[in-house]
Parts: structure tokens; sequence; C-alpha cells
């Protein structure tokens, strides 16, 4: 095994062992001030962190705006005070160690304003910005604006050499990273695009040259790349450590930290990883983001792909072979089905799937009475947690705040499961097994790596010294 060598980014010598950031409250100030006590760089998430009172409980995210603009503000409320509370944290505990970095997702509601707003109050304890999901132009004109770095999440050399071109050469400088995350082997959302098929994963490595290739061509030579997806023991990517073509690498761990005692996610959440097998996360289409994303299988995606399946094209008029005559709603209005799929619908029905929901795409989807009034109600009590969304038909641009569409039943609240996944460990709480669980697709590992035997959850300190032997 190759020595892991400190290396310079942001400014500073560190070790190169990122903390990836994660999601909602995933990564906070505690697990990413610890990280970079150790030496990294530790990555806490901006997504709606968590803050809390005077006593130090936590301030439950509860919207009462009667509107959906009135309730976006009270999130980008909540996001700042929660945000700036986990910035003040990570610094006091890395004592003066490592870099902090702040992690942000482009496509989340009000994201550019929060990010400001949360710089704005925590000078000098962010040390960079992370941000991914979507193509983040202004994300160098917010690091200008503060004197930090900033690490692009791209998938590709292609986007990088867009993000560049379009603004990122105007503050060349301040570009401490660029983080590769590889779009099938990532937790979370993913950054695969049309061209790329989900079912056949490609090799990192000619990727990530290419991207080193095109980062040569703009001067880039000694700006490092971070490996993000797939990382797991350090000896498994030793041909990439001190390798000349690729330049300088730093490794981000997203999966692994979540199984620290420092990581806030529930006790129930850990023994679940360690149980994991392969073939165990699914990459899926389900997000209203529209983007593909890597969960845990479980009852949550179970149900979301049963309610797709349960689905069937309808026309507002006799066409063709939709002759076959099926009232909606309430009223009953008439559309019309094939015979074949009347008579899949009657199946579905006798199974007490008796609510058909419209699609954006002219189909219906059949789902229970119960299931009917949850998704209609989460939608109504969308607070804009993302720029724009399917499921709720939200958008953050004005003058109506619509995307155009008609709300999709066949996706979810995502900001509801991931707040309930992180915080909902009350006894009578609702099982994980029904909540969106992201997990980079090596979750399995925990369960074969010999580390983690008899159950054993180390601290963030632990865990790194572990990396740091290969293993």
């Amino acid at each position: 095994m190759r020595a892991i060598n400190a290396i310079r980014m942001g400014g500073a010598e560190v070790l190169p062992l990122v903390e990836g950031g994660k999601g909602v409250s995933v990564s906070n100030g505690r697990s990413s001030g610890l990280w970079a006590l150790a030496g990294g760089v530790g990555t806490f998430s901006a997504v709606n962190a968590d803050s809390h009172d005077g006593l130090g409980r936590r301030i439950q995210q509860i919207y009462r705006g009667r509107t959906r603009r009135d309730r976006h503000e009270e999130l980008v409320a909540y996001a700042v005070q929660g945000a700036v509370e986990q910035a003040r944290q990570a610094h006091e505990l890395s004592g003066g160690r490592g870099r902090i970095h702040a992690n942000i997702l482009w496509e989340m509601g009000g994201a550019e304003r929060i990010i400001t707003e949360v710089l704005e109050q925590a000078k000098g304890l962010i040390h960079g910005l992370t941000c991914g999901a979507g193509m983040p132009y202004r994300l160098s004109d917010i690091a200008a604006r503060f004197g930090i770095h900033y690490y692009p999440i791209v998938s590709s050399a292609r986007a990088f050499n867009a993000l560049w071109k379009r603004a990122y050469h105007k503050a060349a400088d301040l570009l401490g990273g660029v983080v590769y995350e590889d779009p099938w082997l990532a937790g979370g959302h993913n950054g695969l695009s049309n061209g790329e098929n989900p079912d056949k994963p490609e090799d990192p490595f000619p990727r990530v040259l290419a991207l080193r290739q095109q980062m040569r061509a703009f001067g880039l030579h000694d700006t490092p790349i971070v490996m993000a997806g797939g990382v797991w023991w350090l000896e498994e990517w030793q041909d990439w450590i001190d390798n000349p073509d690729l330049g300088p690498i730093a490794f981000q761990f997203g999966t692994r930290p979540l199984l620290t005692k420092e990581s806030p996610i529930s006790d129930a959440w850990k023994q679940k990883l360690l149980t994991l097998q392969e073939g165990d996360i699914l990459l899926q289409r389900f997000s209203p983001t529209g983007f593909y994303s890597s969960a845990v299988k479980n009852a949550f995606i179970e149900e979301l792909r049963q309610r797709s399946e349960r689905q069937v094209a309808y026309t507002t008029e006799p066409v063709g072979e939709h002759v076959a005559a099926y009232g909606v709603g309430p009223r009953k209005r008439l559309v019309y089905l094939t015979d074949r799929d009347y008579g899949r619908v009657m199946q579905w029905e006798g199974q007490g799937h008796t609510e058909a929901l419209r699609t954006p795409d002219s189909t219906l989807v059949f789902v229970t009475p119960e299931k009917a009034a949850e998704i209609h109600a989460d939608q109504t009590a969308c607070m804009g947690c993302l720029s724009q969304c399917r499921f709720s038909n939200w958008s953050q641009h004005g003058p109506d705040y619509t995307n155009g569409k008609k709300a999709d039943p066949r996706s979810f609240c995502i900001q509801k499961t991931l707040q309930n996944i992180i915080h909902d460990t009350a006894p009578d709480a609702p099982s994980i097994d029904h909540e969106l669980m992201f997990s980079g697709h090596n979750g399995f590992r925990f369960a074969r790596d010999p580390f983690y035997s008899n159950g054993f959850i180390p601290t963030v300190k632990q865990l790194v010294e572990r990396i740091l032997t290969g293993r």
C-alpha cells in the first residue's frame, strides 16, 4: 500500500480524505468537525440543517404559512439558522486542523440565497463550498464574493468544461478542487446523463483521466480531483495515488462515515447498514428532482415501484384501442382505456387500489384511499424545498411559482421522508424501512469488512486511522 501523504487543498496541507457532505443533517457540525480534527476535510450538510434552542433542544421545522411561498420563506430561515449553527460547531471541534466545507445542492430551494446568508453570518468558519445536483454556474461568483474556495461536483469532463467556460474561469484562483462523483457508485442523487446507461457502469479511471486532461487544458495541473463514489479501502485505489497521469487526487468517503459513534443517524439505521447485502442498493428514478438516485431497497422503494407498475395510459376521447370508458375522481369523469388495461384496473380495484391519480404523462396510477390521502396531504403541505419539484409542481421562480406541469403522484415528498429518517427515532416512530434511505453502492461491504466484526462501530478518529492503513 502506498503511503497516504498530505495534499494541498484550499490553501492548506490536509490528508487527502474528504467526508462526503450528504444531505438533511446526515453529516453535521459534529461529524465534520471531528473529521477535520483528524486532519482531513470535514463536510457538513447545509441542506435544511438542524438548529437548537438555548436549552439544546432541536427546533422542529414546523411550517405554519398558508401558502407555499410563505412556507418557503420559513424553510429558508430554518436552513440558514441550522447551517450557521453547524458551521460554528464544526469550527470549534476541529481545533483549527483540517478544513471545513459546507455542502449544498444547487437544485435545493433557495440554494443561492441560503448559502449567501450563511456565509455572511459564519465568516471565517467555512473554508470551502461543495455543490452538485445540477449545474452550479454561480458557485464561483458566491465563492469570490466571500473569498473562499469552491468545489463543484461533476460526473464528467464535459460537465466541467461547460462550467469552466461559462463561469469558473473568472475565479480560477479559488477553485480548490473538482469532485468527480461516479454516477453508478455514489449514493444519493447521481449525475447520469441521458446518453449513459444506468445498467452499464463505466470504469471511473478513464472518466477521471479525461477530466484531468480537460483541466490541464485550462492550466489546472495542480488542482486536486476528489474521487467520490465507490471508495472503501484505499489499497484498492493505490494505482491512483501519486499517479502522474491523474495528478493530485483526494478520496471522498460518503457511506463509511455513516457508521461512526458520532454519526447523527439513528441506531436503527446504523444496525441496518451492518446487515446490507450486495444488490440491496438500487439506482432508481423516483426522486422529485428528476435525477437518478441510489438508495437502499426497502418498503419505501418497493411501494414506489409497485405504484408505478399499477399504471395505465388513458385518452379523454375514444381513440384507437382506447374504447373502454372509466370514471375518474369523485365526479367519475370519463376517460378511455384499452380493454386489456381496463381488466387490469378491475384487478387492482379488487385488491383495494381504488383511487386513480392522474400523472403528467396522461396515465393513471392506482393506489389505496389511504395512500391517495397521504399523497394529496403531502402535496398540499409543500414548502418548496427544491428549486423545482415534480411531486408538487412547485418552482421557486415567479410569477406563478409552478413548473407548469401536473404534480406527479408517482414521486414523493423528499423533505418529509429525509426529515423522518434522520429524526423520527422514538419507539412509536415509523420504521426506517418505510423512509428513503440513501446509500452508496458499497453499503453492503459493512457486513463483509472485518473492521466492523461483531457490530463494531468506530469513532470518527478510529475510522480515519483505519482508512490510513489502506483499509
